[in-house]
């Protein structure tokens, strides 16, 4: 189907008028809705009369005022309650590994199930280490590793939003 200086013509009123793509691709007959968008935007048509929604049939009643009950108790304010002081922030975590028996550092061949997974350093740099301290049960990771990597959630109901607490990604031992 070409577009003919008619067509265009028909689909230029019609977009005036605030007809759907669709509405268009029906009337104009052998278009899709796809192709009159197209056609549209390379015409570069934008003012629109406000777009034409099939009337959907509603049953209005008349608005009726409510009573209000005259004897009720008097209100009060409401107690506003005043945020709690920040919880200290947990005492920052080791920042040196813990030595093996032998007098090295846990490394990704020496590292254990019962040994905390927390890396310390930069894993490409030769003096990269785990923290390797005994891990909190069921647990990757020390009891101040913990602290670290486990936000405690905020109470729900404050105004603002929560996401859940991430899990770091486990290193395979």
């Amino acid at each position: 189907m070409a577009w003919t200086e008619d067509r265009v013509e028909i689909l230029t009123k019609l977009w005036a008028e605030g007809l759907s793509a669709s509405q268009i691709a029906k009337q104009l007959g052998g278009v899709t809705r796809n192709a009159v968008i197209g056609k549209v935007h390379r015409l570069g048509l934008s003012g629109r009369a406000k777009p034409s929604r099939p009337k959907k049939a509603t049953n209005v009643r008349a608005a009726t005022p409510r009573k209000r009950a005259t004897a009720s108790k008097p209100r009060t304010p409401r107690a506003v309650s005043k945020p709690s002081a920040p919880a200290a922030p947990p005492p920052p975590p080791p920042i040196e590994a813990k030595p093996l028996p032998n007098g090295e550092y846990a490394t990704i061949m020496t590292i254990r199930d019962h040994m905390c997974k927390w890396p310390i350093g930069d894993p490409v740099a030769s003096d990269f280490r785990f923290c390797g301290r005994k891990i909190k049960q069921g647990e990757p990771y020390c009891d101040a590793h913990c602290n670290v990597a486990y936000q405690p959630s905020r109470r729900r109901g404050s105004g603002q939003k929560t996401l859940p607490p991430r899990r770091p990604t486990r290193y395979i031992t």
